[in-house]
């Protein structure tokens, strides 16, 4: 089995093979698990272009934005990876993504 063609030819290790990973066994235990620090982009809100449309609110994948039902508030760092979604689906750009070694200590 030396040959690259010959490494399809190989056994691969099925699923009882593979050894046991992470498991969720509690609802929403995800909140003890902050993964922010991932982030290398925090977004910045400029509140006084935010229209409230809640576009971000929508369709931040981490649920990251922080509302009070009327309004949007700004982001639960914590949480935020700084994907940037919200930036992009901002109608009026009031969301800048800035590098987030600038916030370092």
């Amino acid at each position: 089995m030396g040959f690259p063609e010959e490494r399809h030819l190989k056994k691969k290790a099925g699923w009882k093979e593979i050894p046991i990973g992470g498991t969720i066994t509690t609802a929403a235990s995800s909140l003890l698990n902050k993964t922010g620090s991932w982030r290398a982009f925090r977004p910045i809100k400029d509140d006084s272009k935010c229209i409230h449309c809640f576009q971000c609110y929508v369709n931040c994948p981490e649920n990251a934005i922080k509302s009070d039902g009327e309004k949007v508030l700004g982001f639960d760092l914590d949480f935020c990876k700084g994907c940037g979604i919200c930036s992009k689906i901002c109608p009026v750009k009031c969301i800048k993504m800035e590098e987030e070694s600038k916030f370092q200590k």
